[in-house]
C-alpha cells in the first residue's frame, strides 16, 4: 500500500513539477483523451469476453478492467538510459518520459480502477468510497499538485531550484520517489509467483485477455495516434508519441490485484491472469516497442 500512496506520488508530483509549465499542459492533453479512448475499447472488448466465455461472476469486472500497468516506470528509464537512445539526452528524456508516465497513471487511477471496483463489487458502496479515497486520491492529487508547481512560474521557483525556501518538498519527493520503481518490480514479482500451477479460471477467459492487450489494443492505438497526430493534435515530441502507443500495449496493472486484496475475493485468479499477461508482455511488448520506434523516430 506503501507504494501506491506514498511512493509512486511522490515520483508524479516531482517529476511533473520539475517539468511541466503551463505550455506542457496545454500542449499534452491528447494524453487523456488517448487513455479515455483505449480504455474505452478495451472495456468494450473485454465486456464481449464476458458473455462470450462467461467467467465467474466475481471475476466478469476482472475481466473488463484495461487499466495502465507501472511497467512503463521501468521501461522508460532503461530506455533513456542506454547509450545513443533514440530520444536524445538522457537526463531530459527521463525527466519528460517520467512525467508523460506520471501523467498517464494519474488519468488511469481515476477511471480504471472506479470502473473495476464497481464491477467487482456494485454492493459495496461505503467501502468502495473508502477504497477510492485511499487508492484513487494519492497519485490524482499529487498529479494536480505537480501541474500547480510547474504552471506557476514563481512558485516553481520556490519548490524546484536548489537552495530555494521549499526545496525540501521537492527534494523530499525526489528521494521517495525513487524507491517506487525498485518497489515496483518487488511487488510485481511477488503478485506473479501466486499465479504458479494455479487452475482456477478458465484458459480461454485468459487467452482473451492476453489477445485484447496484446494484439487488439496495441493495433487500435496505433490507429488512435496517426488519426490523432494527421489531425495536428500532438506535440512535435517522439517521446510523447511512443508514450502514447505504449499506453495501449502495457499488461493490466497491479493495482486490480491490491483491490482483490482488500476484499479477499478473486486474488489467485488475478495472479493467474498477471503471470500470463506479464509472461506474452515481455515479447509483445519488444515487438510492438519496436514497430513504435519506427513510426514515431
Amino acid at each position: 500500500m506503501i507504494v501506491y500512496v506514498v511512493f509512486v506520488p511522490s515520483l508524479v508530483f516531482s517529476s511533473l513539477a520539475s517539468t511541466v509549465t503551463l505550455k506542457d499542459i496545454i500542449s499534452w492533453w491528447f494524453m487523456p483523451v488517448n487513455m479515455g479512448i483505449v480504455f474505452s475499447i478495451g472495456a468494450v472488448l473485454g465486456w464481449v469476453a464476458v458473455k462470450a466465455f462467461r467467467p465467474r461472476e466475481h471475476l466478469e469486472g476482472l475481466v473488463i478492467a484495461c487499466n495502465w500497468g507501472t511497467i512503463p516506470l521501468m521501461i522508460i528509464p532503461a530506455i533513456c538510459n542506454e547509450e545513443d537512445n533514440p530520444f536524445g539526452d538522457a537526463n531530459t528524456c527521463n525527466s519528460l518520459g517520467l512525467s508523460y508516465v506520471s501523467l498517464s497513471m494519474a488519468t488511469s487511477s481515476s477511471g480504471d480502477l472506479s470502473t473495476c471496483l464497481i464491477n467487482y463489487f456494485r454492493r459495496t458502496k461505503d467501502l468502495l468510497v473508502k477504497v477510492l479515497k485511499e487508492l484513487w486520491s494519492p497519485p490524482s492529487a499529487a498529479a494536480l499538485m505537480g501541474f500547480t508547481v510547474g504552471a506557476i512560474d514563481k512558485m516553481k521557483s520556490l519548490v524546484i531550484e536548489e537552495g530555494s525556501p521549499l526545496w525540501v518538498i521537492q527534494d523530499s519527493a525526489k528521494l521517495l520517489g525513487n524507491a517506487a520503481i525498485p518497489c515496483t518490480v518487488l511487488i510485481l514479482g511477488g503478485n506473479l509467483t501466486k499465479g504458479i500451477g494455479r487452475k482456477l479460471i478458465k484458459p480461454l477467459v485468459v487467452l482473451s485477455i492476453i489477445v485484447i492487450r496484446c494484439i487488439v489494443l496495441p493495433a487500435c492505438g496505433i490507429g488512435i495516434v496517426a488519426a490523432a497526430d494527421k489531425f495536428g493534435f500532438l506535440p512535435r515530441s517522439p517521446l510523447y508519441r511512443y508514450v502514447l502507443l505504449l499506453q495501449s500495449t502495457v499488461p493490466p496493472a497491479m493495482s486490480i490485484g491490491t483491490i482483490a486484496q482488500l476484499f479477499d475475493v478473486g486474488e489467485e485468479e488475478c495472479s493467474i491472469i498477471f503471470l500470463w499477461t506479464h509472461l506474452v508482455a515481455a515479447l509483445a511488448l519488444t515487438l510492438w516497442s519496436t514497430v513504435f520506434m519506427s513510426l514515431v523516430l
